[in-house]
């Protein structure tokens, strides 16, 4: 079975960092793509970033060059490190897999930027 937890989310002010992490079972997260979504309040989910199988990137323009998406095989985890966060990143983060044709979803992790 597919599991996926996210953690790492929290209370930052502008211009922090923070780092999300996306720890998978049931999955090996170099076989397939894995992404990162965010909601915000009355809002619809976005794509934030994907790490393909062979590990190269990519990223919604909104996050290019602040928030950066990277693996570490033994741990089975996703990562998303955030830098230079700003009040409208502040959503609720998800992981996602594609899973032999299957979307499967964390239950989510919380980031709040305030000032």
């Amino acid at each position: 079975q597919v599991q996926l937890v996210e953690s790492g989310g929290g209370l930052v002010q502008p211009g922090g960092s923070l780092r999300l992490s996306c720890a998978a079972s049931g999955t090996p997260v170099t076989l397939y793509p894995m992404a990162w979504y965010r909601q915000a309040p009355g809002r619809q989910r976005e794509w934030v970033a994907h790490i393909y199988s062979n590990g190269s990137p990519d990223y919604a323009s909104s996050v290019k060059d602040r928030f950066t998406i990277s693996r570490d095989n033994a741990k089975n985890t996703v990562y998303l490190q955030m830098n230079s966060l700003e009040p409208e990143d502040t959503a609720v983060y998800y992981c996602k897999v594609l899973h032999r044709g299957h979307e499967y979803w964390g239950k989510g992790t919380q980031v709040t930027v305030y000032s």
